[in-house]
């Protein structure tokens, strides 16, 4: 027997695995015995929560998957939506949380690396990523570092892979600080006919390694993803897997190349739980058995274990179900690439997962009772209580509006993130049309005249934290809105929902809560869910992150000539909002950032509202009457008024007199379902009359010119003032030269 074989099976141990008591006997009534350590790890590996979702299952069920354009939901890879023209996009959004915290440039950079393998995978050539990363609090004395290291790995792979970052998010909070965010997003494009799933078929084929050796790092990162942190962090580092771009990039060309000869039957990713997931994964859809030689496995370590081999999350690796006659030629495209091609396996007709090394049989499972039987809990919860209701009467409005538009655009969370976004190539494959800073990033699609993509990612947490089910729909409809406001066609939606530990009911109350709002939202939007990532346990020492579920979307421009911009505004345009006047001051920046103060609901989500107007908007944008667009959101018109400006470098000249309510509510207010648009002199009394007449709330708001953003005369901002509070927040911040606490 091999040493690892021969250790004892202790209660000490399945703890170690994250496995239950309850779960674990649940083992030895499955196999009838005591599991090999390598059995244990093959289990623990399937049923962590990052892997077998057991403790959302019940409630990811209720999201809506299909829709006209969905080629591919959830199950596989990534998901695959219809593009027109015989193209599709094929997209996904992971979290890598617990490892970009542990060691924040590797734990980044194999995020970003994890979910382009997800893409082309499925034979899509990637063409944009974006990331939505959450820090601690700016005076936190690790958040500067984290910050540095997290923006250096993902522009670190995805600029020597070879794809722009063409948007995403920075925020910070002190309910971050000792549990950050990282949510990778990736994007490709393939042939809607030439997609590629990961469902073995047909009995005593060759299963194939491809791509990188395997190591040591990265052994129960899984794992440990599914487990609070506490004071022995430091211990989990090796954890971590190490990510290599280049030999990425030859897997990449490498696959799409092989995809090309009809060799592929079936062929995963190996990710989270590595070879074990990966083996497991193909065999039980294909309702199929695996017989693995771990001999046959390329190694870059000397005496690495069953387990070890296992469990190993070495970055750039697949595996393939093979033709046998197209064996020669696969094998020479892999060489020619520089890559390892070994046959490790066969698939059987037995439903059993066997492991052989040295020799030995170390695992002999139920293939199907690996995934199938995992267990599924329907978790208690308890409904969050709500918060009163706020009017603006009762919340005080500013002494000096100026200066607090200032403090909010120079704010940690507000500001310019320039800094970030200027370490990823954005441009690389020359296909950017929008790029980081604007609503949404755009990408033509290469090979077609006018055809474009544009993508968003988005939450608001402290929503989420004030009104789960409000917060839920909100992310999707910010999301739905930022793509609408370039004047795309929304089409579907990957989501990454990042919370604390599921055992607490008040955690999973906020889980249950958000689904069910991200559900009810995808719904009356038509913009599916088909693909995600849940990460939970995101504690240290019992103190939960914000419930931050995130989701990112793809829309459809079919002549990206007559897309909207921010800052595309021409001197003499007009300044129209598409919406109701401002009045929701609970849960909104100004209240915390400038009063100080967190209370109040969210504001409510009237996702008729949010369709009537985003579709009346994108209607307008593509018949030519929109010169430059901008969603309102965090902030409310105020901040949309200071961003359009500062985007455009042209002044704003704003009047609210016909405006109903208080002007701090109006400017500061974050309700929803509302656009700043800029429409030429001519066509805007043509746009109000369509407005009115299709029962769209509007206000005419003032016109473009000048150098200044003045409103009434309450407020006056020079736009380079405005630009200089914007732009200087972050520089300064990571240069040390001002710690800056979060506003």
């Amino acid at each position: 027997m091999t040493l690892s074989n021969s250790i004892q099976i202790t209660p000490e141990l399945v703890a170690s695995h994250g496995l239950k008591p309850d779960e674990y006997q649940r083992i030895l009534d499955l196999i009838g015995r005591e599991p090999t350590f390598t059995e244990l790890g093959i289990f623990s590996a399937m049923w962590n929560e990052h892997c077998s979702y057991k403790s959302s299952k019940k409630w990811l069920r209720t999201l809506p998957t299909k829709g006209t354009r969905v080629i591919q939901g959830p199950g596989e890879n990534a998901g695959v939506v219809d593009i027109d023209d015989g193209d599709c996009v094929v997209f996904k959004m992971e979290s890598h949380n617990h490892p970009s915290y542990i060691e924040p440039y590797q734990g980044a950079a194999t995020g970003v690396g994890g979910i382009l393998r997800d893409v082309f995978t499925m034979g899509a050539r990637p063409i944009a990523a974006m990331n939505a990363l959450r820090f601690g609090e700016p005076d936190h004395p690790k958040t500067r570092h984290l910050v540095s290291g997290v923006v250096a790995g993902v522009g670190g792979y995805g600029n020597s892979f070879g794809v722009p970052t063409i948007g995403g998010e920075v925020e910070f909070d002190a309910r971050y600080n000792g549990n950050i965010l990282v949510n990778a997003f990736a994007a490709g494009l393939a042939k809607s006919n030439a997609i590629f799933l990961s469902e073995a078929k047909g009995v005593g084929l060759p299963v194939v390694y491809l791509g990188a050796k395997t190591g040591r790092d990265g052994v129960g990162g899984a794992t440990m993803a599914s487990a609070e942190f506490d004071e022995q962090i430091e211990e989990k580092r090796p954890t971590v897997q190490v990510g290599d771009p280049f030999t990425e990039k030859c897997l990449l060309e490498a696959c799409l190349e092989l995809m090309q000869t009809g060799a592929v039957i079936a062929i995963q990713d190996m990710g989270a739980a590595g070879l074990t997931c990966s083996a497991v994964e193909m065999g039980a859809k294909g309702d199929l058995g695996i017989e693995l030689d771990l001999d046959k496995v390329p190694v870059r370590e000397e005496r690495m274990t069953a387990y070890e081999m296992m469990l190993s999350e070495s970055q750039e690796r697949m595996l393939m179900v093979l033709q046998p006659e197209k064996e020669g030629e696969a094998k020479a495209i892999f060489v020619k690439w520089g890559l390892d091609f070994a046959i490790v396996g066969k698939t059987t007709d037995d439903l059993r997962f066997r492991v052989l090394h040295q020799g030995e049989e170390v695992a002999n499972l139920p293939i199907k009772d690996l995934g199938d039987q995992a267990p599924e809990y329907d978790r208690p919860w308890r409904e969050a209580d709500k918060r009163a209701a706020l009017p603006a009467n009762l919340v005080p409005a500013p002494a000096d509006y100026g200066q607090t538009v200032l403090k909010l655009v120079g704010s940690a969370n507000q500001s310019s993130r320039r800094w970030v976004y200027e370490q990823y190539d954005t441009l690389i494959q020359g296909n950017s049309l929008q790029l980081p800073g604007g609503d949404a990033g755009v990408v033509r699609v290469e090979g077609h005249p006018t055809k474009a993509l544009a993508f968003s990612s988005d939450v608001t947490p402290r929503y989420v934290e004030a009104d789960p089910f409000e917060g839920g729909k909100q992310a999707v409809a910010e999301c739905w809105r930022n793509i609408t406001a370039t004047g795309a066609e929304p089409l579907a939606a990957t989501d990454n929902l990042n919370f604390g530990n599921p055992e607490k009911p008040e955690i999973m109350g906020q889980l249950v809560g958000a689904i069910r709002g991200i559900g009810e939202a995808c719904r009356a939007l038509d913009f599916p869910i088909v693909s995600g990532n849940v990460s939970l346990y995101n504690e240290t020492n019992g103190v939960a992150i914000l419930p931050t579920p995130t989701i990112a979307g793809v829309g459809l421009l079919p002549d990206w000539s007559k897309m909207a911009r921010i800052g595309s505004a021409s001197e003499g345009d007009h300044i129209l909002m598409i919406g109701v006047d401002g009045s929701h001051l609970g849960s909104s920046i100004y209240l915390r950032d400038i009063l100080g103060e967190i209370n109040g609901p969210a504001p409510s989500v009237d996702l008729f509202a949010e369709r009537r107007n985003g579709d009346f908007v994108r209607s307008a944008i593509r018949n030519g009457q929109v010169t430059a667009c901008h969603d309102i959101s965090s902030g409310g018109l105020a901040l949309t008024l200071a961003e359009m400006a500062m985007a455009s470098d042209k002044g704003l000249q704003i009047d609210l007199s016909e405006c109903k309510g208080p002007a701090h509510a109006l400017l500061f207010g974050e309700d929803q379902a509302r656009y700043v648009l800029a429409v030429k002199p001519d066509l805007a009394d043509y746009v109000c009359i369509n407005a009115e007449g299709a029962g769209i709330p509007f206000r005419r708001l003032g016109k473009v010119g000048g150098d200044t953003l003045a409103i009434d005369d309450i407020l006056s901002l020079p736009v380079n003032r405005l630009r200089d509070a914007h732009e200087s927040w972050f520089p300064e911040f990571m240069d040390g030269s001002t710690l800056v606490a979060a506003e």
